[in-house]
């Protein structure tokens, strides 16, 4: 089974964003072989976040007609669509690992989709949420196997042995 991955905003942003030629290179990466492999996942919200800030914060911005074409065309994508679980799982993702509301509800967002990778610039490259994987597009190649998808490996902690120390055998 192929991975979905989720892609946050800022990753369409940087897609069109000629101010960060590496970043938009890397982005365009990531997303043609999204396309290619039918494996991106979004949601409403990124949608939202998108179109908003392609036609009135980013400049030079993008044409509202443009703008939408991007999003009509991410539809193909399957986004989640913002709802009463999305909403009562990003609140306790909220809680429990102290995200902002909206990073919440990228990740329930996400999770809802079965992700196992999440794609963004804005939170903890590494961590793992229930299973979900954040990942920084900018640190992570699109072309490696999926196995990089997979949380970074638990790094087992050296106690000291537990009870008396034991005689030396001579």
């Amino acid at each position: 089974m192929i991975a979905t991955v989720f892609v946050d905003t800022n990753i369409f942003v940087y897609a069109r964003d000629i101010a960060f030629p590496h970043k938009q290179s890397a982005a365009r990466d990531w997303l043609d072989h999204l396309w290619r492999d039918r494996t991106g996942r979004v949601s409403m919200q990124v949608l939202s976040e998108y179109y908003s800030t392609m036609t009135r914060k980013l400049p030079p911005r993008l044409s509202p007609s443009i703008a939408w074409e991007d999003v009509r065309a991410l539809m193909a994508w399957r986004p989640q669509p913002m709802d009463t679980p999305v909403l009562e799982r990003g609140r306790e993702i909220e809680q429990r690992f102290s995200l902002s509301w909206w990073d919440s509800l990228i990740v329930a967002a996400a999770q809802f989709q079965s992700c196992t990778l999440l794609l963004s610039e804005d939170l903890q490259h590494g961590l793992t949420i229930d299973g979900l994987t954040i990942r920084n597009p900018f640190a992570l190649q699109a072309n490696e196997a999926n196995t990089a998808y997979a949380p970074d490996p638990v790094v087992a902690i050296q106690h000291r042995p537990r009870g008396r120390p034991r005689k030396k055998v001579r």
